[in-house]
């Protein structure tokens, strides 16, 4: 078990209506790799801590940033009136759902906060520039539920081999997207040489369960070609 960190907050960003980032100064070298997640616990009270994806990437320098998803728990409201200086204890790095750099292809299915680990790999690769193509399907209800648009946005720019796809519930006017939810259609019309892919697949359990199905019944991808991660970070 990774031993506990005090971290200060140096930065809070609100990504959008109801998600926040929350960037940490911790005091020694990071030491994790994309796609990891900590545990964080407020107050020193066992029954504050949380699980969740850490959002930046490892070249983003001297900060670890997580990102969640806002709602009325006593940790969410707890977590949304910390100010810079304040201090949290972290325990990192855990998880396997990171990047085999061996894959020349692959593709990302993510719903809602779950996009958290996937910013962070993306982020990685499109640093380091390193060739890997990639596709992603973002589902969300609205427009106004899309988390990290904008640095999507930034990195598709920067490096031609990313290509976003977004799904939502709602039709938004202007907004190019699939209207709906991912499904086997959806998977073809937008990843033709799916077969071709390493698939990771990160959201709400239920999401993540749905999407594995559907590539290893409908689509006939093999279970070595299939990451998975269930976003519990609500």
């Amino acid at each position: 078990m990774p031993a506990d960190i005090k971290a200060k907050i140096k930065e809070v960003i609100q990504r959008n209506y109801n998600v926040k980032s929350f960037r940490l100064e911790i005091g020694v070298a990071l030491d994790f790799k994309a796609g990891q997640f900590l545990s964080v616990t407020l107050n020193n009270d066992p029954k504050l801590k949380r699980y969740l994806s850490i959002s930046s990437s490892p070249t983003e320098g001297s900060y670890l940033e997580f990102t969640k998803k806002l709602t009325q728990s006593d940790f969410s409201r707890m977590l949304d009136n910390l100010k810079i200086q304040d201090e949290v204890v972290i325990q990192y790095p855990f998880g396997k759902f990171v990047l085999d750099a061996s894959a020349p292809k692959i593709a990302f299915l993510s719903g809602g906060i779950g996009i958290t680990p996937i910013r962070s790999i993306s982020k990685y690769v499109v640093d380091k520039n390193l060739g890997i193509d990639i596709v992603l399907i973002y589902s969300n209800r609205s427009l106004r539920d899309v988390v990290f648009k904008d640095d999507f946005d930034a990195m598709a720019k920067h490096y031609p081999l990313l290509k976003v796809a977004h799904v939502l519930s709602e039709t938004e006017v202007g907004f190019k997207s699939t209207v709906g939810h991912i499904n086997s259609e959806v998977i073809k019309n937008e990843i033709p040489d799916y077969q071709q892919r390493k698939f990771y697949l990160c959201g709400p359990p239920q999401m993540v369960e749905a999407m594995r199905k559907i590539l290893a019944e409908d689509l006939n991808l093999p279970v070595e070609k299939i990451v998975t991660e269930n976003f519990q970070g609500y």
